[in-house]
């Protein structure tokens, strides 16, 4: 038997899979780190800690794998994008790991925001200006921290930094690249003004490379550390969102993957890069010949789990000697659809697409004397949905009409949530039963780098079995009537958001 390792560096994790040649998972390890918060808008990790994740995770399922009989063909990695780590002239790190879920680069974000360049940085780059991204936090380190800013000799996202202490070599895939703000969609390179703007150099940046670009020859430090033979070629791979589209063979343009894990993103890819003249969306570069374009979401299972750990009644939980989320499921599904007539916004972190208001708000609306915290509980999982829909929207507006659905995540786990998204949707869902589809994503993009596969398109045996909700008539008329209501309240609030934000802000400090 031979084995493929797919790895995913996450926001509070990283996961290592190990798959036989048929993309069968045999085993798997992970291992967490701590996401710092201890100013406002921070949101960092300590580079060592997510080496030493990695590395471990990699260690652990390659003891897995019988090497005396079989061969690791490759490991490939996934990763988050939008992160920052600054480097001196020996690439050892100045500062910790800023990653997408920093907020701190608002300001550079709303005066790069009204600035023509601002726009046209959009057009060339397809990437939001907003404090997520690279460019912006570039803007606010050179403003704000000018001594570590002028120290800094190179840039790297942490894949990069990751790749580069297993090798030894400065180099980053194509779709990391192509989420910083800072690459041409065009020509696939840095882009000379938006270098500019960020008051950078392209020999401070890694080179450029398409996903399918392996990496041999392992440095021996590391590969005492892994346990894999050190001739393994490693496959740059992509951004976690793009591999979780390649993962449950969402890879055509009328096929739309969702994902609602902590946080929520709709994608779908396309063989062309498409820009949206609104500017709600993204578009990045897979690799040569595929981009994906969509929206990330900050609001997904993290906004359910404030509301489960609020109204969810504990003596109840205690009765029925079960989880809460259990028990809230429960509760949801006596509701009827509409809550009885309340929204929910679920902006509890502010939001990217479709608003890219790092200072918008959650709230209820139409809250009254009848309605229960068996209500509030149905309109939070209701007003992420519908939030997603409004992203949903956008992106079936922008590329045609889906021929279907595909939704992973930790939503999944909830029978009524599957219903309730194709209901909102209105339109067909799909849901693998296997949940780790960046990691399976990462191995179909090793397999085509290795000539395994011919192109990215997934097998539909190495996706296994999927659920399928058709959206209920009658739920569809009560969210048709409800959905227009959410987005107009959404807009009347919008010009309050940055006073509350304000009011808040004073009042914690």
């Amino acid at each position: 038997m031979n084995y493929l390792i797919g790895v995913d560096v996450g926001t509070s994790s990283t996961k290592a899979v190990l798959y036989d040649q048929d993309a069968q998972v045999i085993t798997q390890a992970n291992y967490g780190y701590e996401l710092h918060r201890n100013a406002a808008g921070m949101a960092e990790q300590e580079p060592e800690e997510v080496i030493n994740a990695a590395e471990q995770a990699i260690h652990d399922v390659a003891t897995a794998a019988d090497l005396s009989t079989g061969k690791l063909l490759a490991v490939s990695i996934s990763s988050a994008n939008q992160s920052l780590l600054l480097l001196d002239k020996n690439k050892k790190p100045l500062s910790r790991l800023i990653t997408w879920a920093d907020s701190r680069a608002q300001r550079a974000a709303d005066n790069l925001k009204m600035m023509t360049e601002g726009q046209q940085l959009y057009m060339k780059t397809g990437v939001p200006v907003h404090p997520m991204s690279t460019l912006t936090k570039l803007l606010w380190l050179r403003e704000d921290e000018p001594d570590l800013f002028s120290r800094t000799a190179y840039f790297a996202d942490i894949k990069a930094y990751l790749l580069y202490r297993l090798f030894n070599e400065f180099k980053v895939d194509m779709s990391i690249a192509s989420s910083t703000g800072l690459m041409n969609l065009k020509t696939c390179d840095w882009d000379d003004q938006a270098l500019r703007v960020a008051g950078i150099t392209k020999d401070q940046l890694p080179e450029i490379v398409d996903g399918t670009t392996q990496a041999t020859g392992l440095v021996p430090e590391a590969q005492e550390k892994l346990g894999v033979p050190a001739d393994t070629p490693f496959v740059y791979g992509a951004y976690d969102g793009a591999l979780s589209n390649i993962g449950v063979g969402a890879t055509k343009q009328n096929t739309v993957a969702i994902t609602i894990g902590t946080s929520a993103a709709v994608r779908v890819v396309t063989d062309h890069p498409v820009i949206d003249p609104e500017r709600r969306l993204f578009c990045y570069a897979i690799n040569k010949g595929l981009w994906v374009v969509g929206g990330p979401l900050n609001n997904g299972g993290d906004v359910y789990e404030w509301a489960v750990k609020h109204l969810v009644d504990s003596s109840a939980v205690k009765n029925e000697q079960v989880d809460p989320y259990t028990l809230a499921n429960h509760v949801i599904e006596g509701v009827p659809a509409g809550a009885h007539g309340l929204l929910f916004h679920p902006f509890l972190g502010g939001e990217r697409a479709p608003l890219w208001n790092a200072k918008a708000r959650g709230s209820f609306f139409g809250l009254s004397h009848i309605h229960t915290r068996a209500d509030m509980l149905r309109a939070v999982m209701e007003g992420i949905s519908m939030n997603i829909a409004t992203v949903f929207q956008a992106v079936r507006a922008l590329v045609g009409e889906p021929a279907s659905v595909t939704a992973t995540g930790g939503f999944a786990r909830s029978k009524v949530w599957r219903q309730m998204l194709a209901d909102i949707l209105n339109c067909p869902v799909n849901v693998p039963d296997s949940f780790e589809s960046g990691c399976l994503g990462s191995v179909v993009m090793a397999m085509q780098s290795l000539g395994m596969i011919d192109s990215l398109d997934t097998p539909q045996k190495f996706i296994g079995k999927v659920s399928s909700y058709q959206p209920d008539p009658t739920a569809v008329k009560v969210y048709q009537r409800y959905t227009p209501l959410f987005q107009q309240i959404e807009d009347m609030l919008a010009p309050a958001y940055s006073e509350i934000a304000k009011l808040q802000e004073r009042q914690n400090n």
